[in-house]
């Protein structure tokens, strides 16, 4: 088992369309297609489809290293809407300490233009080692 099938266990990320693409330490890269049921009342994307994304990639860069580690904090800018295509989010660790990572991901559209910055802080749990079984 990888971390990208860790991570299918996620079952609301996987409810939502997100998809992990890449995961290495201390990054990850995800997906998700805009389909109707992501868009709000105003006919764009919902930002919390938009932070469920990030959410994912933030999740599986910080938790790279094997050790679970949640979220404690996360902020997110929305900069642009989108109301179809398909949106990346790319997950950089910027602070990789023991207890309490930190990192940016960054949302795209499918031409590469900015749509939302999101950031988090997390929790490293102390013996709780993320064990992938094949």
């Amino acid at each position: 088992m990888t971390l990208i099938d860790f991570f299918k266990k996620d079952r609301f990320a996987v409810m939502a369309g997100a998809e992990l693409l890449e995961v290495k330490e201390g990054y990850a890269r995800a997906r998700m297609k805009i389909t109707p049921d992501h868009l709000n009342g105003g006919g764009v994307c919902q930002g919390g489809a938009l932070f469920t994304l990030a959410d994912l990639a933030f999740a599986a860069a910080v938790n790279s290293h094997l050790q679970l580690t949640f979220s404690t904090t996360s902020n997110i800018t929305y900069l642009r809407s989108i109301a179809e295509g398909t949106v990346y989010a790319e997950a950089v660790e910027l602070v990789n300490h023991k207890r309490m990572p930190y990192a940016e991901v960054k949302v795209t559209d499918e031409h590469g233009e900015l749509i939302a910055i999101f950031t988090s802080s997390g929790y490293r749990k102390s013996n709780a080692p993320i064990i992938l079984e094949d």
